[in-house]
C-alpha cells in the first residue's frame, strides 16, 4: 500500500515523508476524504490546470523553438543538443545538467501525463460532489479540454503514446500501453466535444484563465487541422470566427504587451496566466530571451541572453510588418544607451532578440507575461489552410490569410496562387504571426518539411544543422520505457 501511495503522490507532484505514509492524509487529491465539496472541485481542476505553467514555462518552448527555423538558444545546459539534433534517449545532457525536466521533452512527457492524471480524477469525482450544477458542469468541462490539450501535446511531439482516461488508485492502472494516432485523436475529439458542450461561452466576466466553449473550439479546429481532417478544422474553426466572441486587437504588438493582457484576451483565447508575485505561477520564457546579464530594462528585472531569432528569420519580414517590431536588433541598457547588435550577445554579431515576453515590472526572475495556447489569429490561419487543403485557394482561404496579413500592415497575399503555393504562403504567414509561441516545429513535422528547411536554417552559431527522419518526433524518455514494460521506444531511437 505504501508503494502505491507513493506511486500516486509522484504521479500528481505531491511529496511527503516516510514517516507520514501511515497517516490519514487530508491533502491529497487522492483520497477518500477529498472531493466532497466544491472548494474540493475548485482544488482539483486548478491542480489539472497547474501542468499548463510548467509546460509553457519552458520545456514545450525548449522543444518546438530551439529544433525550428526562426530562433535558436545559447549552447549552456543541453540546449545545443536539441537545435542540433543531438540528444540521446536519456537526454544525457540535459540530465546532467539538472534541466532534464524543465528544459526538453522529458518535462513535456512527465508534465502533460500529471495534468492528466489529475484531470482523470475530476472527470470520475466532481460529478458526485453536491455543488452549484453549471460550475460542476464548466469544471468537468474543463477537466476534458484540460485532457485533450495534454494528450495532444504528447502526441505531436512523441506521435504513439499511452492515451490515459481513468485515474490510477494502484501501480498496475499507472502502466498503459501505446495507442495508435487513430485511437488518440478519436480519444482528443471525444474530450473536447465533452469540453465544447459544457463550457460557457465567451465573456468579460470569465475567469482568467478558464477556457471559454469558443476558446476550446478554435483549439478543436487546430487540433484537426494537425490530424488532416480538413473538413472538421474548416467547419469548427469557421464556427470560432463567425461567433463574434473575440477578435483580432487592432495592433498585433498589443497582444504581447504586459500592461494590456486583459484587453487582450480579446484575442488571446485561451493563455498560461503568469503571476509574477506567486512562486508556482512563473514562467521564465521572459528572463530567457531578454538581454544578456539583465541589462535590459525593457525586457525585465533579470535577463540571461539565452534565446535569440536567426537573424534570417529576421530578414524575411517585410519593414512594413508590424510583427517584425517583435523582434530587435539593438536595446536599450540601464543607462539609457543604446546597445548595437553586434554587442546584444558575445555568440555572434548578429543577435536578434525577441520581444513579444517583456515584464519590465517584473520581480526578480518572476514575470506577469502570458503565454497563448490558442489565439483567434491562429484559428484565422487554420481557417485559411483548412480551405485551401480542401478547396484549393478560393476567396474564402484569400479572406482568412488576408485578414492577418491586414493587422500586420501588409497587402493582400499575391492573387492567383495555385494550391499548394497558397498553403506554402499560409505556413509562412503562420511562422511570421506565431513564432516564439510553440508552435512552428510541430507545424514542420506536421507537414514533414523539416528535413529541408532546417538546413538552410543556419548561422555562424549553428553552421551545420542536420536532422534525420526519426527526428519528426522526440525519443520517448528511456527512464519511462524501463519503468513501464508496456511501453516500446519510436522507431529509430531502439
Amino acid at each position: 500500500m505504501k508503494k502505491h501511495i507513493l506511486l500516486l503522490m509522484a504521479l500528481s507532484g505531491l511529496t511527503v515523508s516516510c514517516s507520514k505514509l501511515d497517516e490519514t492524509v487530508y491533502s491529497s487529491i487522492f483520497t477518500t476524504n477529498f472531493y466532497r465539496t466544491a472548494s474540493d472541485a475548485e482544488a482539483g481542476i486548478a491542480a489539472a490546470a497547474g501542468s499548463l505553467i510548467n509546460l509553457y514555462g519552458f520545456p514545450l518552448v525548449a522543444v518546438s523553438d530551439f529544433a525550428a527555423d526562426q530562433a535558436y538558444p545559447r549552447a549552456v545546459v543541453g540546449r545545443n543538443t536539441i537545435t542540433l539534433f543531438s540528444y540521446d534517449p536519456y537526454y544525457t545532457a540535459q540530465r546532467n545538467s539538472g534541466r532534464h525536466e524543465t528544459e526538453g521533452p522529458q518535462g513535456v512527457w512527465r508534465f502533460s501525463y500529471k495534468g492528466i492524471e489529475n484531470a482523470n480524477w475530476v472527470i470520475e469525482k466532481v460529478p458526485a460532489i453536491p455543488m452549484d450544477a453549471q460550475r460542476r458542469t464548466e469544471i468537468v468541462a474543463e477537466a476534458y479540454a484540460l485532457r485533450a490539450l495534454y494528450h495532444w501535446t504528447l502526441t505531436k511531439t512523441f506521435n504513439e503514446i499511452p492515451v490515459k482516461t481513468r485515474a490510477s488508485s494502484n501501480e498496475a492502472e499507472a502502466l498503459v500501453t501505446k495507442s495508435s494516432r487513430t485511437d488518440i485523436y478519436k480519444q482528443i475529439y471525444s474530450d473536447l466535444d465533452q469540453a465544447v458542450a459544457g463550457l460557457p461561452s465567451y465573456s468579460t466576466s470569465l475567469v482568467k484563465g478558464r477556457p471559454s466553449k469558443e476558446a476550446i473550439q478554435g483549439l478543436y479546429a487546430k487540433i484537426a487541422l494537425y490530424n488532416e481532417d480538413w473538413a472538421k478544422a474548416s467547419q469548427l474553426a469557421q464556427a470560432t470566427i463567425s461567433s463574434g466572441k473575440y477578435a483580432l486587437m487592432p495592433s498585433v504588438l498589443d497582444v504581447f504587451d504586459v500592461d494590456k493582457e486583459d484587453a487582450a484576451r480579446v484575442e488571446n483565447m485561451w493563455a498560461v496566466e503568469a503571476d509574477r508575485v506567486t512562486p508556482s505561477r512563473w514562467l521564465t520564457v521572459m528572463g530567457i530571451a531578454g538581454p544578456r546579464n539583465s541589462s535590459g530594462p525593457d525586457y525585465a528585472k533579470v535577463s540571461y541572453g539565452s534565446w535569440f531569432a536567426y537573424q534570417n528569420f529576421f530578414n524575411s519580414f517585410s519593414p512594413s510588418d508590424k510583427r517584425r517590431q517583435l523582434l530587435d536588433t539593438t536595446y536599450r541598457d540601464v543607462s539609457g544607451k543604446i546597445v548595437p547588435q553586434k554587442d546584444i550577445t558575445p555568440v555572434t554579431p548578429k543577435g536578434v532578440l525577441i520581444r513579444k515576453y517583456r515584464d519590465p515590472n517584473s520581480i526578480a526572475e518572476a514575470n506577469n507575461c502570458n503565454f497563448p495556447i490558442i489565439r483567434l489569429a491562429d484559428v484565422y490561419l487554420v481557417a485559411a489552410e483548412a480551405e485551401a487543403r480542401q478547396n484549393g485557394a478560393t476567396a474564402t482561404a484569400y479572406g482568412y490569410v488576408n485578414t492577418v496579413r491586414k493587422r500586420a500592415g501588409l497587402g493582400d497575399l499575391t492573387p492567383g496562387l495555385g494550391k499548394d503555393a497558397f498553403i506554402a504562403a499560409v505556413l509562412q504567414e503562420r511562422s511570421w504571426e506565431l513564432f516564439a509561441e510553440a508552435d512552428r516545429w510541430f507545424d514542420l513535422t506536421r507537414t514533414n518539411t523539416f528535413l529541408t528547411v532546417i538546413p538552410k536554417a543556419v548561422n555562424d552559431v549553428y553552421p551545420t544543422r542536420t536532422p534525420q527522419a526519426k527526428h519528426r518526433y522526440y525519443p520517448i524518455p528511456l527512464e519511462e520505457i524501463q519503468a513501464n514494460p508496456k511501453l516500446t521506444q519510436n522507431p529509430g531511437w531502439e
